[in-house]
């Protein structure tokens, strides 16, 4: 089988016109004619119409009583038929769309024509017989000359289609190559930014790394775990005064419980944080073990309203801090994680790091954002390549098939680097 003849796109052009030209000049030579007959046909209508419009204007003016009413109805009628024969207007330039339009309102008018013409014409007889058979005879000639055209264009003119569409596909072709260029370079900037971001991210994360790894910040890392583990602990020691805490709060607030301000203070403390009110009390945390000998004294005295189980794992826990200081090494460990925090975070080389470890992690934030809009940003131009390479190769073809079955040569069309 022989190897289809290569036509650059720049060339495809100029080669279908002059291949095409035996095919398309007669065509539109034979559309430029059809046009011409209809609007001279177009024309004797609005004539026609003109004409029962004049006449039925000149018996108005006459004022009889026998042919008013007629002359009337026929007046009307030509406004209105003059009105809708004008309406339609004949393309300037030929080619298909435009005369498939043309033909489709030119049909529309003859099909309103012909209901206007139905309509009045019982209304006028039997007056303005001879101008009614003369707008006949014209609406005749231009329904025929009007089937003509749309059988033309229906077995004959829709060759010209294919090949106004065949220049289309010619016109469209580069418009896609170069959307398709554009989006290639648009990638490949994108994946340089992206790599460039890469780098950056990298870079952050390394100095992140280095001054994490610095012992001022390792030391204050291990006090701050230190102060969770102990937040823990006391939490835990106090884990069945929690409720009881609050319900003396409210007994306190209703006036039934009788607490100093300072105690209902470190009271809200306790239900708060429990690390922060142990860690800032006194040395033996008199304040605590006032609340605690007043709760003591407001279970005794039936005031709390609690299940058994609960009353009782609160009285023991109660006895424990009063009776057996179980709160004394924890407390001191509190204020030793506290205080030794406090040093740490006045400690000037702290801040520095602190301030610079807080500038990089937002930085490597805004980066990762970046990182996120520049691969969402790749995978959309990636698909849109895919889109646009089909589309260039849809338009390929169906040109090359536009131009066999024109030419009956099979031709392949290339495109320049």
């Amino acid at each position: 089988m022989s190897q289809p003849r290569q036509v650059q796109l720049s060339e495809a052009k100029e080669w279908l016109s002059r291949e095409t030209k035996p095919l398309f000049g007669p065509l539109q030579d034979k559309a430029a004619s059809l046009v011409k007959e209809i609007k001279i046909r177009i024309d004797d209508a609005v004539q026609s119409s003109q004409k029962i419009l004049q006449n039925s204007e000149n018996e108005m003016d006459k004022n009889s009583t026998k042919t008013y009413r007629f002359a009337r109805n026929a007046n009307k009628f030509a406004e209105n038929l003059i009105e809708t024969i004008n309406a339609v207007t004949a393309p300037a330039e030929f080619n298909y769309d435009r005369i498939h339009t043309f033909c489709g309102d030119l049909e529309k008018a003859l099909g309103v024509s012909e209901q206007l013409r139905r309509g009045a014409y019982p209304y006028i007889s039997p007056y303005f017989i001879f101008d009614r058979r003369r707008l006949d005879v014209s609406l005749k000639r231009l329904y025929d000359i009007t089937k003509e055209l749309r059988g033309f264009l229906t077995t004959k003119y829709v060759k010209v289609k294919t090949v106004e569409e065949a220049h289309a596909l010619v016109d469209r072709l580069p418009q896609t190559i170069n959307e398709t260029k554009q989006n290639q370079e648009n990638r490949r900037l994108t994946e340089e930014k992206k790599r460039a971001l890469e780098e950056q991210i990298a870079e952050t994360n390394k100095k992140i790394a280095e001054i994490e790894a610095r012992d001022e910040l390792n030391e204050l890392l291990k006090v701050n775990q230190r102060i969770e583990e102990l937040r823990e602990s006391v939490k835990h020691n106090l884990r069945y005064l929690q409720k009881p805490f609050f319900k003396l709060q409210s007994l306190a607030r209703t006036s039934e419980v009788a607490i100093p301000l300072d105690e209902m203070n470190k009271l809200g403390d306790y239900l708060g944080d429990p690390y922060m009110a142990l860690a800032t009390e006194q040395d033996g945390f008199s304040t605590l073990k006032n609340i605690l000998t007043k709760l003591d004294a407001t279970i005794a005295q039936g005031k709390l309203k609690l299940k058994t189980t609960r009353i009782r794992k609160a009285q023991d826990q109660i006895n424990s801090i009063l009776q057996k200081d179980s709160l004394g090494q924890l407390q001191r460990n509190c204020k030793e994680a506290l205080q030794r925090r406090k040093q740490l975070m006045t400690s000037e080389t702290i801040t520095t790091l602190q301030n610079q470890l807080t500038q990089l992690q937002n930085q490597l934030g805004e980066l990762r954002k970046e990182s996120e809009l520049a691969n969402s940003r790749a995978k959309a131009l990636n698909d849109e390549q895919e889109k646009l390479q089909d589309r260039t190769e849809h338009l390929r073809r169906e040109l090359e098939k536009s131009i066999l079955q024109l030419t009956n040569k099979n031709l392949q069309v290339v495109f320049s680097n």
